[in-house]
């Protein structure tokens, strides 16, 4: 063992975590729910992945559909978002609830978030039983990004000021920190001459 590290045994430990709103539409409705085991799979195609347990009802409309959205909430939706990770939309209506706008894109049965700076439009193209999870692989048909979070037609974090979340001692929300050098290029500064 490493001298000054203590033993937690296997876990996903992993800092930070992105807290994303995921959409499906249920049985003809609309649904979002919170997800923090999301992240990039692939870049050609461009894939997303997910991680649900098998009872979510957002899952149950994946399924059904074979598709799904991935928004990106901002920061003043924290409020929203802790909200569509606590109560199941099998029993509430998540989108009348937080004020949701709902738009959709060309694949029609994927709900997206207005309100999210940038959303995900995927279409299912894996299903993977994990264990206590589902493993959604989505590829992503079109991708939204407000205009107002733009610079020089690129996304601009500081403007979309993503929610993330973080456990251990306390589970709580954070967002984005301070600027710390630029990527790509700080580590140049390693090479032997």
């Amino acid at each position: 063992m490493t001298i000054g590290k203590k033993t937690l045994g296997p876990q996903t430990l992993l800092y930070p975590m992105p807290a994303f709103l995921i959409g499906a539409t249920v049985e003809g409705k609309a649904n979002f729910m919170t997800a923090a085991w999301s992240g990039i799979a692939n870049s050609s195609p461009p894939m997303v992945t997910v991680a649900l347990q098998h009872h979510r009802h957002t899952l149950k409309g994946i399924k059904e559909n074979g598709t799904f959205s991935l928004n990106v909430p901002p920061v003043g939706l924290v409020k929203e978002t802790d909200y569509c990770g606590i109560v199941s939309g099998s029993r509430e209506d998540k989108v009348s609830t937080c004020n949701f706008s709902v738009f959709h894109g060309k694949l029609k049965t994927a709900p997206l978030i207005e309100e999210c700076p940038v959303n995900l439009e995927c279409r299912m193209v894996h299903l993977l039983n994990l264990g206590s999870h589902a493993l959604v692989i989505g590829q992503v048909e079109e991708v939204f990004v407000s205009e107002d979070c733009l610079t020089d037609g690129q996304p601009d974090a500081a403007r979309i000021n993503p929610l993330i979340f973080v456990v251990g001692t306390a589970k709580t929300y954070h967002c984005l920190g301070e600027f710390i050098a630029p990527a790509f290029s700080v580590g140049t500064e390693l090479k032997k001459k």
